[in-house]
This record gives C-alpha cells, sequence and structure tokens, in this order.
C-alpha cells in the first residue's frame, strides 16, 4: 500500500512564456502549444486516477487543470493561493529589459541576497502559502489516493521545498518546470518524499539498491492495465531524453 500522493502539475505554455516575459499573477492565457501540451499531459495524469484537482485560479492554470477535468470528471477546485509568485514590477519584462530597469536590485540578487524587488514577493512568502494549500490538499486525502494541483513554475519550485522541509540554501539546487511538467510527491512511512520532478511521462517503479527505497510501501507505479502511452510528451522532440533526467524549463514563470 501506498500513503498519499500530491502531483504538482505546471500550466501549460503561453505567448509570454515564448517570448521570455515575466508573467508573475499577470493574467495571460494559454496559447496553442500550451492547450496542446495540457491536453496531452490530461491523458497521461488521468490514468494515475486522481480523486481531486486544485489549481490557482489564474486561467492559464485553470485552462490547463480543465483539460484533466473533461477526462477525468472532477471538478476543478480555484484556489488563489496557488498562484505564481508576484514579480511586482518585474511582470511583463524580459530578463534584459528588468535589469536594464533595476540594475541595483539584479546587482543584489546575483550576490546572494533575498531581495524584493518592487510591489513583489520574496521567496518565503511564497513558499509558505503553497506549502499551506499541499497541506490542506493531502489532509482530504486516504492512502493510496491522488491529489492534481496546478500551479506555476516559481511557486512550484519554492513550495514543494517548503512542504518537504529543505532549508531555504538549498532551494536553488532546484531547477525551474518545463510547462505541463510535474512533480509528484509520496508519503512513506519515513515522512513526504519527492518521487518525479520536472517530469513529463508517467512514474516508472524504483529499482535501485538504495536503502531509502527498501521499504516495500515506497515505490510508485503507473497502473498496470492503463491504456495510456508512458513514453515521453509527444510535443517533445524525439530526442528528448527520458523523464529520468532533468527537462530544461523554460525562462520565464
Amino acid at each position: 500500500m501506498t500513503g498519499r500522493r500530491l502531483l504538482v502539475w505546471r500550466h501549460g505554455q503561453t505567448e509570454w512564456n515564448a517570448s521570455g516575459r515575466a508573467q508573475g499573477q499577470t493574467e495571460v492565457p494559454l496559447d496553442d502549444a500550451g492547450r496542446a501540451q495540457a491536453r496531452e499531459a490530461a491523458a497521461r495524469l488521468a490514468s494515475l486516477r486522481p480523486v481531486a484537482l486544485w489549481s490557482s485560479d489564474l486561467s492559464r492554470a485553470s485552462e490547463t487543470a480543465q483539460a484533466l477535468a473533461d477526462v477525468t470528471g472532477l471538478r476543478v477546485r480555484l484556489d488563489a493561493r496557488l498562484r505564481e509568485a508576484h514579480l511586482g514590477v518585474r511582470q511583463g519584462l524580459t530578463i534584459a529589459e528588468s535589469r536594464a530597469q533595476y540594475p541595483d536590485e539584479w546587482a543584489r540578487w546575483d550576490a546572494g541576497e533575498q531581495v524584493r524587488f518592487p510591489k513583489a514577493e520574496v521567496e518565503h512568502e511564497v513558499a509558505d502559502r503553497i506549502r499551506i494549500v499541499m497541506r490542506d490538499a493531502a489532509r482530504e486525502l486516504l492512502p493510496e489516493q491522488l491529489a492534481v494541483l496546478v500551479s506555476h513554475g516559481v511557486a512550484m519550485r519554492l513550495g514543494i521545498c517548503r512542504f518537504l522541509d529543505l532549508p531555504q540554501a538549498n532551494w536553488k539546487s532546484f531547477s525551474g518546470f518545463s510547462n505541463c511538467a510535474w512533480a509528484l510527491l509520496e508519503e512513506g512511512q519515513r515522512g513526504w518524499r519527492l518521487m518525479e520532478y520536472n517530469a513529463g511521462s508517467l512514474p516508472e517503479p524504483l529499482l535501485s539498491d538504495d536503502l531509502v527505497d527498501s521499504d516495500p510501501d515506497s515505490a510508485t507505479q503507473a497502473p498496470v492495465d492503463s491504456p495510456i502511452d508512458s513514453g515521453v510528451d509527444s510535443y517533445k522532440s524525439p530526442s528528448t531524453a527520458p523523464v529520468s533526467q532533468t527537462r530544461t524549463p523554460s525562462s520565464s514563470t
């Protein structure tokens, strides 16, 4: 028997993703590529039989969530706590534009300081609100049940690290998320663990000599009767590496 599971899923691509503009909490819809990504990923995730579906109320997330609702019959539960980090004055700007307009803040950022750009959230504020909603979603699950939470790249990275009680100094060691990629967390006898990160295909069984995987309840497997192809997403290049390797995320949120 496996424990409770949370799958945190990033929204599909938008025009601002493609052009490298920081979105933050700006309302930017999915583009055609993002809608196709959402449909393809939803077909895979449906085979994991989620029992609950939560989403940020920003349309690029809620439209992604609706793609999964359409194939599972689940109701999308909108929650503003799952929104992207508010990037303040950076929203709508490319990195180059932002650096040109706010050189002092970027110099401090480059030096490793925690910087609050004007009107923006800082990392721990984002992490705290995402952890709370992840805990709320987990609290409603029974063992073996899965909830899907649709969110945004920065918020997901920070919230997952906080949920796992990782020191903030280590958060920068985690990559961002590709559009429509997800992370899978599973509860075991020793607490919650990160099973998949920036993934784009269904989880594979753990075949390992690592003693941390010796708990017979710890392996996460795709259902054996799943009709869904568990290969890499079809919208990626055939040369893309398997999901066990990190995918390169887009630079904007």
